[in-house]
């Protein structure tokens, strides 16, 4: 029967296993845990492909319980009475490991059913997911729980992994294989830190080479033609986009055009324009704001641009707004001083609009009064001292003017036009 390469030679040890030396190497928690015998609850939360079944694999075989096997996307609430009706009998008289994927896929009342079980000792559980376990997991499981986050892999540890199946593939079937200078560096650095997809690409590669008297050659065109996109790793509704727009805004903050560059051209290739389109909107208010105020019209000229062009032609404006938002002068305060206002509002902190700011319209019958609203215009550099806010909040200061040329320049005027200036 027919198993794929990373199933067939999955490693069977931890030494086998490339990568997660944060956690695997040898003053690792994960470890010296599994080393132990001891196994706790744990969450493995991390990308795919960077060994979360395979180390849970590993450490199950180092203890005395049967293994169970869950995946969330297609297991329900019969599936763990099944696992959960083995408990005390032959088949499991000391309970049982149980390996659930993607935990993120159960629902909370699918998650609690094994609480009972977990808080007994009768299940240990050792659950994995590729998104963030605080968010999507019950926070009893987790109480109960160790979480450990296996990193992305790097290129490195992925020709690792390669070269070790490589190797074992020619000794099962005896068939010389030669690679092209830069193959597998090639493919190890396309797979975007998958295990998986790189150890697909070269079982394609395996069975589509042609077999001569010397065995068999990999070749770059070939490596090319089966890794196409395969480096990009992204889920329009998981943390990698949210990541990456977080990414693309704190580099146009950072005033950083190249990372800037970098993290649109990944929104790009994913086709994802709707993503980039609102951050880079919001960026020109929210980070450039008051230091240069025609940077809102100018970058939603830019991003009209893009959703009218469509790909490929939307990367030209976009490109050019990023790279003016990394390069413009920065300044919050118009997001500070907002922000301070609705924490005011929130709180409490209103009061009656004074009578002189009130609609004149909304007077009745019988409660005409004088409103003594003074109208700027009528006055010397079209200001006139009057208060605004209610009486409660009459000295509030949410704005203050920052440090750039724009803002210190109208700081300047409006202390002069007021009489702070000299």
């Amino acid at each position: 029967m027919y198993r794929p390469l990373a199933d067939e030679f999955r490693p069977q040890t931890l030494d086998d296993v490339f990568g997660q030396e944060h956690i695997l190497g040898q003053d690792g928690m994960l470890r010296r845990i599994a080393e132990s015998g001891h196994i706790p609850c744990m969450i493995f939360y991390g990308p795919s492909g960077t060994g979360k079944t395979t180390v849970a694999r590993i450490i199950a075989q180092r203890t005395d319980r049967p293994l169970r096997r869950l995946n969330a996307t297609t297991a329900g609430l019969a599936d763990i009475k099944a696992i959960i009706d083995e408990l005390d009998t032959l088949l499991a008289p000391e309970g049982v490991l149980l390996y659930l994927d993607e935990i993120q896929y159960f629902n909370k009342k699918q998650q609690q059913s094994l609480l009972d079980f977990i808080e007994n000792g009768k299940i240990t559980l050792i659950a994995s997911t590729t998104e963030n376990p605080y968010f999507c997991v019950f926070n009893a499981i987790l109480s109960r729980s160790t979480v450990f986050e296996f990193r992305q892999l790097t290129p490195a540890d992925v020709k690792k992994a390669l070269e070790r199946v490589l190797r074992l593939l020619q000794e099962r079937d005896g068939i010389a294989v030669a690679t092209e200078d830069g193959v597998l560096d090639y493919i190890a650095a396309a797979c975007g830190g998958d295990a998986r997809k790189s150890l697909n690409t070269l079982e394609l590669l395996y069975s589509t080479a042609p077999v001569g008297k010397k065995g068999m050659t990999f070749t770059m065109a070939d490596a090319r033609a089966v890794t196409q996109r395969s480096a990009m790793r992204y889920d329009r509704d998981g943390d990698e986009h949210y990541d990456i727009l977080s990414a693309l805004m704190k580099s146009m903050r950072g005033s950083d055009p190249d990372a800037a560059l970098h993290y649109l051209a990944r929104f790009l290739e994913t086709g994802d324009l709707l993503g980039a389109c609102r951050r880079i909107l919001c960026s020109a208010s929210e980070d450039i704001g008051l230091a240069y105020p025609m940077a809102v019209p100018i970058v939603k000229a830019c991003v009209d641009s893009a959703l009218q062009l469509g790909l490929p032609e939307a990367r030209l404006p976009l490109a050019e707004a990023v790279i003016f938002l990394a390069t413009c002068p920065k300044s919050n305060t118009g997001c500070l001083a907002i922000d301070a206002a609705i924490a005011d509002v929130k709180a409490g902190k209103s009061g009656p609009i004074p009578r002189e700011l009130q609609n004149v319209h909304a007077d009745g019958t019988g409660f005409e009064r004088e409103q003594g609203y003074l109208y700027p215009h009528n006055f010397p550099n079209r200001w006139v001292a009057q208060q605004y806010l209610p009486d409660s909040l009459k000295d509030a200061r949410y704005y203050e003017y920052g440090d750039n040329k724009t803002e210190q320049a109208a700081k300047k005027y409006w202390d002069l036009i007021k009489g702070k200036g000299s």
